[in-house]
C-alpha cells in the first residue's frame, strides 16, 4: 500500500483546541435523500441558520464538488461510492478544523454513509434522512433529471433504474409535508436542537 512508509504527524493545535477557540462541537450533519428531495436547499437554508448564531460551518454539496474535487468521476455505482469516500475524508478534514460541516448528497448506499461514520468520533457523524417520496421528487423534477432518466437519456439515476438504500436509524429523520422550504429547514433545525445537535 501507498501509505507503509507514511508515518502520521501529530501536532500541538489538535480538534480540541480549535472547536475550543471556536466554541461549539465540531461534527458532520449528512443529508441523504433521493434526487429532488430537498436536501441542497434545506441544506443552504440550515447553514445561513447556524451561521447567523456565530456557528462556524461548511457546505458540501453534491452537485459543487463533482465541478472539482470529483470532476472525474461519473454515475455508475462505483463512482458513486469513490464519491462519497472522497466527500467522507474532506468532512472527516472539515470536522478536524472544528467545523460544523454540513453535506448534501444522495448516497444511496448505506455502507458509504457507514464508511463516514466509521471516520468520525462517537457522536460526530449525524444522519439526516430527508424523506420525500419519489412522486414528489419526481413531479419536482429541478433539473430534468427523472424526465430523462425515463426516457433513457440517464442511466443508473437513483430511484429509477439504480437502488437508494434509506437509512434505517438515522439521527434525524425529516419526514415530507407540504409545506415552504424555510419552514421545513426550521422543522429541521428543531429537530436538530431538540436532539442536542446543534
Amino acid at each position: 500500500m501507498a501509505t507503509d512508509n507514511v508515518v502520521w504527524h501529530k501536532h500541538e493545535v489538535n480538534k480540541n483546541t480549535r472547536a475550543e477557540q471556536l466554541n461549539q462541537s465540531p461534527r458532520v450533519l449528512w443529508l441523504t435523500g433521493l434526487s429532488g428531495s430537498g436536501k441542497s436547499t434545506l441544506a443552504n437554508l440550515l447553514e445561513k441558520k447556524l451561521h447567523e448564531q456565530g456557528k462556524h460551518t461548511y457546505l458540501l454539496d453534491g452537485d459543487n464538488v463533482r465541478h472539482g474535487l470529483c470532476g472525474d468521476l461519473g454515475f455508475s455505482d462505483t463512482d458513486r461510492v469513490e464519491n462519497i469516500r472522497r466527500i467522507s475524508e474532506v468532512a472527516k478534514l472539515f470536522v478536524d478544523s472544528g467545523c460544523i460541516a454540513i453535506t448534501a448528497f444522495i448516497s444511496p448506499f448505506k455502507a458509504d454513509r457507514a464508511y463516514c461514520r466509521q471516520l468520525l468520533e462517537e457522536g460526530e457523524f449525524i444522519e439526516v434522512f430527508v424523506d420525500t417520496p419519489l412522486e414528489v421528487c419526481e413531479q419536482r423534477d429541478p433539473k430534468g433529471l427523472y424526465k430523462k432518466a425515463r426516457s433513457g437519456e440517464i442511466k443508473d439515476f437513483t430511484g429509477i433504474d439504480s437502488a437508494y438504500e434509506a437509512p434505517e436509524q438515522p439521527e434525524v429523520h425529516l419526514t415530507y409535508q407540504e409545506e415552504p422550504a424555510e419552514q421545513t429547514a426550521e422543522r429541521l433545525f428543531e429537530l436538530l436542537k431538540e436532539k442536542g445537535l446543534v
